[in-house]
Order: C-alpha cells, then structure tokens, then sequence
C-alpha cells in the first residue's frame, strides 16, 4: 500500500499513515478498499452535483421546446438555482435547503418566480432519480402553498411581456403632454420609482459621467442611489432640457413650474393609452426585474438597481456604489433590448456582452 512519493510525504508521516492502515485491518476492514470507497464517492460527489445534473436534464428536456423557452429555463436556474445548490451532490440535497431557496426568492419579490423554480428542480430530482443519481426528490416532499404565502393582486398592476412591445409604440406616439412622454421614457429606461423620477433636478446629473446620483432624502429605503445612464437615457435627457429650459426640475409641473409634476400624471397618460387597470408607473420596475432575472442577471445586481438592496448588510454610503460597472453594462443591455422590443414589434431576447 503506497501513502505517497518521498519527499513530498515524509517518513514520519508515512509511518503515520502505516500505522492507520494496521489499525484498520486489526478491525477487520481492508484500508484499500476503504481508500477506493472513498476515492468512488468524491468522484460521485464532484460529477453529480446539481448543476452537472440539471445541464444533462436540460439537454434531453429541451428536445421539443422552442429556443426561447429552453434559455428562459437555463437562465432562471443560473440566476435563482446553481449559486446556492450548484455545486452541491444532488444526492444530498434535502427538503429544507428547497424550502430555504423557494422562501428566498419569494422575499425579494418574486412569488411566481419561486412556483417556477420548485416546479422545475422537481422535474430536475424526476430525472436524477431515474437515472440512479439520487434515490429520492426532495422536491415531491414539498407543495408550494406549505412555505409560500397566497398572492394577492395589489394595484402596482403591470402588463405581461409579451405586452411590452405594444406599449412602447403607444408610448412613443403619445399625443399629450411632451414632458409627459419622456417621463414614461425615462422611466421605462431607469426603472425609479414615480417619486424618484418626478421629483429629479438637474444638479443631480452628470451627463459626462453618465450617471444620475439621487440623494438619500429622496429615497424610500433614505440611502444614495446610483441610477447608471444609457446612451438612450441621455438622449431622452437632452430633449427634456429643451423643454425645461433654465427650470431647476427636470418634470416641473404644468401649472406651477416650481414645483414637479403630479405623480398622478404618468398613470394619467397611461389609462388614456388605454391601460387603465393593467399597467402604472411602478409597474415598468417589476417588468424590468422579471426579465432580467429571466435572461440571468445577477440578483445582486438587479435588486441594487432597484434600490432593494437589504440595509443592514453594508454601509448605506458603500452599498449604493456597488457594482457599478457591470449595472452599467446591464442597463445599457436594457435600453438596447427595449429600443429592439418596439422595433421589431415582439418581445426579443437580451443581447448580453461577454
């Protein structure tokens, strides 16, 4: 029996190790066979992890599934599933690491997202049993109503995708107010909240850095925020500042120009669109933060964009700074997807960057 090559082990060590191995064999079990056992199961483990396992299902599930839905699929297990069960041995996985996923997701928002998540790691355990990669599905020990509390329609409505390319054209031949189109523009741009958006002043801007920084007492969570410019953003920005002229707001409102718009203005335009009861203003960030999340954005990323970002795990002064880089990447990605969207009349893959 070797315990390794001279003089990478030393000779006490492999006097040790020896020593071991008589042990074992005064117990009656042979110390190679237990260095075999051991050697098969960490090549189990490390060729059996989950996400190993969910790429073989996904290639045989996706046989007759159009493109579209197989990279959907694909994305919201890389954005949702493989950070935190990725790497572990699918074989043992258990119910509670599920749960703890599904109730993850469904904290930042995304209720339907965690249905479709558990709905899919099910189908994923289905074919690790089946193929003798896993003797059970955590997934079949779990039903969503247990662990994810009932949805109930709010009145932040929104439409679906597929809508999206329809509304951006109506958006763009809006016959009212100027102001009032770019306002839902650069909303549909940035993804602020009304408040934010309505309430923004020019000083806030730094066209050459491309970037909008809202103070903290114009935020709802009352932290900075970074809001990273895409080449469309800034070109809606540059129309604007013909309208507004010399004002110190960017939206000032139509009867009194000191002060802005009313938040009511943007779902307004929208009901008289034809919307009403289906899309608002708030409306434009739960669009963003689904297709994003489809395409496989990192979370982090997304939900700092959205101003989600928990407070108590950094520092308001270093969070609302982070990641900026690739949030510009991304909401460039966006407006590009966006301007594509309207186009070409349907609702069209995000071209990424590598």
């Amino acid at each position: 029996m070797a315990f390794g090559r001279y003089p990478e082990i030393a000779l006490a060590d492999a006097r040790e190790r020896r020593d071991d191995a008589r042990k074992l064999l005064a117990k009656g079990t042979d110390p190679m066979v237990e260095r075999k056992a051991e050697k098969t199961a960490f090549i189990v483990a490390t060729e059996h992890t989950f996400e190993k396992i969910a790429e073989r299902w996904l290639e045989h599930w996706k046989g007759n599934k159009s493109a579209r839905h197989a990279a959907t699929t694909r994305n919201r297990l890389r954005g949702n599933v493989y950070p935190i069960l990725g790497t572990r041995p699918i074989a043992e996985i258990e119910p509670m690491e599920l749960v703890k996923l599904a109730t993850g997701i469904e904290a930042r928002g995304a209720s339907d997202m965690a249905k479709r998540i558990l709905q899919i790691v099910g189908m994923i355990f289905r074919y690790a049993v089946a193929h003798g990669h896993s003797k059970r599905n955590p997934a079949a020990e779990i039903r969503p109503s247990d662990i994810l509390k009932p949805t109930t329609k709010t009145n932040m409505a929104r439409i679906e995708a597929k809508d999206l390319p329809a509304l951006l054209r109506a958006i763009e031949v809006y016959e009212g107010r100027q102001l009032t189109r770019l306002a839902m523009k650069l909303m549909a741009l940035t993804f602020v909240r009304t408040s934010e958006l309505i309430g923004a002043s020019w000083e806030e801007f730094d066209i050459e850095a491309r970037r909008w920084s809202i103070p903290a007492v114009r935020m709802k969570m009352k932290t900075p925020h970074i809001v990273p410019l895409a080449d469309q953003a800034i070109e809606v920005l540059e129309l604007l500042r013909t309208i507004s002229g010399d004002e110190k707001l960017v939206f000032p409102g139509e009867q009194d120009q000191k002060k802005p718009m009313s938040n009511m203005t943007i779902l307004k335009a929208l009901e008289r669109m034809g919307y009403k009861g289906r899309m608002t203003g708030h409306g434009f960030r739960g669009l963003a933060s689904t297709i994003l999340h489809e395409h496989g954005y990192n979370h982090d990323h997304i939900e700092l964009q959205l101003a989600h970002a928990p407070r108590n795990e950094v520092s308001a002064a270093y969070n609302h700074a982070l990641y900026l880089e690739p949030r510009a990447r991304m909401m460039q990605e966006w407006a590009d997807f966006l301007d594509r969207t309207r186009q070409g009349g349907k609702v069209i893959m995000i071209q990424r960057s590598a």
